[in-house]
Parts: C-alpha cells; structure tokens; sequence
C-alpha cells in the first residue's frame, strides 16, 4: 500500500535477509522494498525501489556498510540508515563511525537463534523504521516546512519559549545559580547529542551528567565521539569521577548513574541496582539524585526517546525549584518521554533541538548571575 513504510535491506547473509524480512511483514505499515547483498547492490536499488528506510550490515563484501553511509553522504542521499549488524558487539569504534556518517540509529544482530532473543530484536527495529521511516515520508512529503522534523527554523523569527504548561505543583524555592545540568535521552539521541554539544559554549558554567539509553560496551566510544566535536570534556562516567565545570558525563551502559556533593567536591557514583522503567542507565535515577543533592541549584533536561523514563524524577527537580527544559515535539524523532514530562507538569519549556544548546547555555549563564 501507498501507506506503508517501505524498507531496503542491505546484508550479505541470506539468512538474515530473510529473518529481517519476516519481522518486517509481520508488522503493520511496514512493507519490504528490496533486498540487497552489499553496499554496491543497495546504490543501484535505490532508485527504482524508492525506500524509505534502509536496514544496513556493516560487513559485507564489495562495499561495506561504512563505504556505502559515505557513498550515501557524497550522493546527499537523506533516507534514514538503522545499523543491523554483528560487528555492533565487538566494534564499537565502527559503530560510532556508522553514526557519525549520518546513519540515524542501531541494534545488535541476535547473538544465537534463541526466540526471546529474536523477539526483543524485532520489536525495537520494527519500532525504529516505523520511527524514521515516517519522520523521512513527513520530510519529503508535507509541504508546510513548520510541521516537519529538524525544519530549519527561520532566520528572522526569534525562539519564544513554548508557554509553560500548568506544573504539578509550585516550587517551595526559586531557582538559585546553576551548579548542574542533567540530560535524558533516548531513541534519537546520538545524533542529537551531537548537534546540542557541538554548540555549547565553552565557558558553560556548570558540568553535565548524562543518561543516553544504550547498550553496555559503546558509550566509552559514544563518549569519545561527542569528545571530538565538543568544547568540553566527553567522557564515560568511572566510579568515584569529579563532577566539575568543562565536562560531560555520560552514564556507562548498564549502569545507574547518581551524583553525591561532597564538601570539596562532586562526585559520580555508578550501581548496578535493578533497572528503572525498564532501562539501566536510568534517566529518573539521575534526575532524582540530583534534586536530592542539588536542589534548586539544579538544570533537568529530557530529550526525544521512547517511554516515560526521566519524566517522572524531572519533577522533583522542578519541585526543589529547580529548572527544566524538554525537547519540543517537531524537533523529537520520538516525543515520548519529553512528551510524558510536558503533560505531567514538569516541563518549564519546550525548545526545538537547534535552540536546545543555546537555551541551556544562556539559563546557566544567567542564573549565575543571581536567578
């Protein structure tokens, strides 16, 4: 049907081009265009086929998925990539590489043919191209720039923060100088962690702690990509870390990130306690941490990800008078946590992803200077 979102499938292994394709048909909207063997089968596919999202392997022979992404760049082709691929568990350096050249997301091949294994592999790609592949048919296809994601805004019209919506409650306090800023994300956030960080301004005044849904083993290279780009430290968060203005911390994988002030200094604290929402790092761990330790003196940031984690704890950060800041629905790939946030009352603006840096830096500078 016209309707559907219709998927090439790029991958050297029979096998797996037919696995792919069965949890592409079994799921509703989503329709297989193609089938490719490499990177050089899949250019020539594309335009008679006309996908509108692309499932890539990264090893293949002839033409790899890292030359196809730069091929695809050079061309200026815009369809959404999402990395399927084995050597996403043992390269995490590659993987960063595919997300660097523009590739939207990734998952990890199943590592055996174990059915629950399978399962869990089907719904969060099937979720992603029916994410990326609508976001890239409303691109290309809705007229109105204003309704389309990552429009670009327009040069004359200044950011008028969205009016805040009702909070839950009144903050006891007002918002004193900002000693932390805390930011949770999730589907979409590498390449929009990308955007935000390359724009902070270098004198931020306050660090970063970071909760970034992804699996154990990528965010030390995940960290070091956002390193390169950034004005600031990157780094993956280690046990016992100093807290402290000029750098980010990034939740490693599988572990809850918290933040302790000490009298000389914060520091981070990882755990391996129960996941929340679903999720280990969790976004309403941090959150919560730092209004019990930081108060009014504290930043929330939630971003476009799937679910509701951080939506909940982005409260008690705006309940100890605290701000807080959420992605805007035009800008999110997916708007569900900040979406979640926004209707619960905790969310004191919406900001689209190009202004998200700018607003940050700006409320941190300024309440500096006195709330």
């Amino acid at each position: 049907m016209a309707d559907e979102i219709s998927v090439l499938i790029v991958d050297d292994s029979a096998l797996m081009r037919n696995l792919i394709s069965r949890m592409i048909e079994a799921t509703p909207g989503l329709v297989v265009a193609d089938r490719a063997m490499n990177g050089l089968f899949a250019l020539q596919k594309l335009e008679r086929c006309k996908p509108d999202v692309i499932v890539l392997d990264l090893e293949m022979p002839q033409m790899n998925g890292i030359e196809f992404l730069k091929e695809r760049k050079r061309l200026g082709i815009e369809i959404p990539v999402i990395i399927l691929s084995s050597i996403a568990r043992r390269g995490a350096e590659v993987t960063m590489e595919a997300l660097a050249l523009g590739a939207s997301d990734f998952i990890m091949k199943p590592s055996d043919t174990n059915h629950d294994d399978i399962q869990a592999i089907k719904e969060h790609l099937t979720e992603l191209l029916l994410v990326y592949g609508r976001q890239y048919r409303q691109k290309v296809g809705l007229k109105e720039p204003s309704t389309q994601p990552y429009a670009p805004e327009q040069p004359t019209k200044p950011f008028a923060p969205t009016p805040p919506k009702p909070a839950a409650f009144a903050p006891t306090v007002r918002p004193g100088p900002i000693e932390i800023i805390a930011l949770g994300i999730s589907t979409g956030g590498p390449n929009a962690l990308r955007e935000v960080f390359s724009k902070l301004d270098k004198d931020l005044p306050a660090p970063i702690v970071v909760v970034q849904h992804m699996p154990p083993g990528f965010t030390e290279e995940f960290a070091k990509s956002l390193d390169k780009l950034c004005p600031l430290e990157v780094k993956e968060a280690a046990e016992g870390d100093i807290i402290k203005p000029g750098r980010i911390l990034i939740a490693p994988g599988d572990k809850h990130l918290e933040v302790e002030k000490k009298p000389l200094a914060t520091v981070a604290h990882l755990s391996d306690a129960p996941p929340v929402n679903g999720h280990r790092p969790s976004a309403d761990v941090l959150f919560a941490s730092v209004a019990k330790e930081f108060g009014n003196r504290a930043m929330g940031v939630i971003m476009t990800g799937m679910g509701k984690d951080g939506a909940k704890e982005l409260g008690s950060i705006l309940k100890s008078g605290g701000l807080t800041l959420g992605q805007d629905e035009v800008t999110s790939i997916v708007y569900g946590m900040p979406k979640v946030a926004w209707e619960m009352g905790h969310v004191m603006e919406q900001v689209p992803l190009s202004k998200m840096a700018e607003r940050i830096c700006t409320l941190a500078k300024d309440y500096q200077i006195g709330g």
